[in-house]
């Protein structure tokens, strides 16, 4: 039972730290307690609920999480405070001891939100902090918490699936989000509908494992794909990223042709030594890896392809490292998402030999970073001087507006020429030369 009354007036402020699902997720926790009578905080007023989604990729980041949660707290005196996402999932016990903190919600339990809030609220008979944490073990992890939102946004987030069963070696995240699971087709094509309702043109499918979805409900992620291409109110779709052993070439070939699934893929390469792959218990080599690769770009020429790269995990020894680096050199890719590798403690990293160490991580991400940036200004460069529909996002007032082509491109509207009624609208431009930084190529309404 929720007693709603104890809602009415209160004021929240939200922290999110990691990837897109993250945000997605705080984004529809906003929505629900928004429903509930709670207002966002203005940055210079004092919030009643403070709400932050963690993020446990690496030991950065849980102490950034921790960093964010001490802050959070001391701003905000008074002020009940939640943590969920993947390092409450992990830590719960150990986060709920920190000063100011009231409620750890792990990944089975932030679901309902809302119902241990009001639990909460009303068992708070004192001035002082709860601790309480709730987090089940990892095999128990079953619930699936729907999230499909813009937040503060232009483009929408749905996501798909959550969890993974994947276990490679160096990685926490299917204990901090459990077991692959996902909803039925049907559902999320409700979930689009009612974005679209909304006044969405865009959509970002989501999830940990997105090609995995089915595994729950004995459907297939090209299906799901099919199915949300018929919304014609939705006019792109996007997807975030896609395992290289679940990405099918019909879902490439379907993608080439199909109307609002955008030339755009998100592949995890992780390393590019076959050698290293093994260690990380990888399900791909690099042979299935550059003929995902290649049969993109034969299918769809102007592709925008991302690709994640991790540097410096056990057992990379240099030879691998050159052999990754100049395999990625050799692909036709747009961009690079490196990060240095981090120990994680109960992964079975921890057994390989050969450490590398920090300085030679730090050398080699600033050459795999170099690398991508080279190709991303090349891939630009190849659409200076054409046409593109772009799909701008809302800017302040007197203040440069930016967006993407279909293609990902990101692109700059200069402040002069800059219109509100541009917010969330596909506008045709012809692209001129870089920006100053040459993050985005300048717009020009034509």
């Amino acid at each position: 039972m929720i007693d709603s009354s104890a809602f009415q007036g209160k004021k929240a402020k939200y922290y999110t730290l990691g990837c897109k699902l993250n945000f997605s997720e705080t984004s529809t926790f906003e929505r629900l307690l928004s429903d509930m009578g709670v207002r966002q905080a203005e940055r210079n007023e004092l919030a009643d609920i403070c709400l932050i989604n963690t993020c446990s990729v690496t030991e950065v980041a849980d102490h950034k999480c921790r960093q964010i949660i001490h802050r959070m707290a001391r701003e905000n005196p008074g002020a009940f405070v939640i943590v969920t996402g993947c390092y409450a999932q992990l830590s719960s016990k150990t986060i709920s001891k920190i000063e100011g903190v009231d409620l750890v919600l792990g990944s089975n339990e932030k679901a309902n939100l809302i119902q241990y809030l009001n639990d909460a609220f009303i068992g708070q008979k004192t001035d002082h902090h709860l601790h309480l944490y709730h987090a089940e073990k990892t095999k128990d992890i079953k619930t699936f918490a729907p999230s499909c939102s813009k937040g503060n946004r232009t483009r929408y987030f749905l996501k798909v699936q959550d969890g993974c069963n994947y276990f490679c070696t160096y990685c926490t995240i299917p204990y901090a989000r459990g077991f692959s699971r996902n909803p039925p087709i049907d559902f999320l094509v409700q979930q689009a509908r009612q974005a679209a309702k909304e006044g969405g043109k865009e959509i970002v499918i989501t999830g940990v494992n997105i090609g995995d979805f089915g595994e729950t409900t004995h459907e297939k992620f090209i299906d799901l794909v099919k199915e949300l291409d018929k919304i014609e109110e939705i006019k792109r779709f996007r997807i975030s990223s896609l395992e290289p052993d679940l990405c099918e070439d019909e879902l490439i070939d379907y993608c080439a042709t199909s109307r609002a699934f955008m030339p755009h893929f998100h592949i995890p390469l992780q390393s590019g030594s076959d050698e290293v792959l093994k260690l990380m218990y990888r399900r791909y080599d690099k042979a299935l890896f550059a003929h995902k690769i290649n049969l993109i770009k034969a299918k769809m020429p102007h592709a925008f392809i991302g690709v994640d790269v991790m540097v410096g995990c056990r057992g990379e020894k240099e030879e691998y490292f050159e052999e990754c680096y100049e395999f990625l050199q050799s692909l036709p890719i747009t961009q690079l998402h490196v990060f240095p590798y981090s120990e994680r403690p109960g992964t079975s990293a921890l057994s390989i030999p050969h450490v590398v160490t920090d300085k030679e991580k730090k050398e080699r991400s600033k050459r795999l970073l170099e690398l991508s940036d080279k190709k991303t200004e090349e891939f630009y460069a190849q659409f200076i001087g054409k046409e593109a529909e772009v799909l701008f996002e809302k800017a302040g007032k007197g203040k440069r507006m930016h967006g993407f082509t279909s293609n990902y491109i990101r692109v700059e509207l200069p402040a002069i020429v800059a219109k509100e009624e541009y917010d969330n609208q596909l506008i045709k431009v012809k692209l001129k030369n870089f920006n100053f930084n040459k993050s985005a190529l300048i717009a020009e309404i034509i």
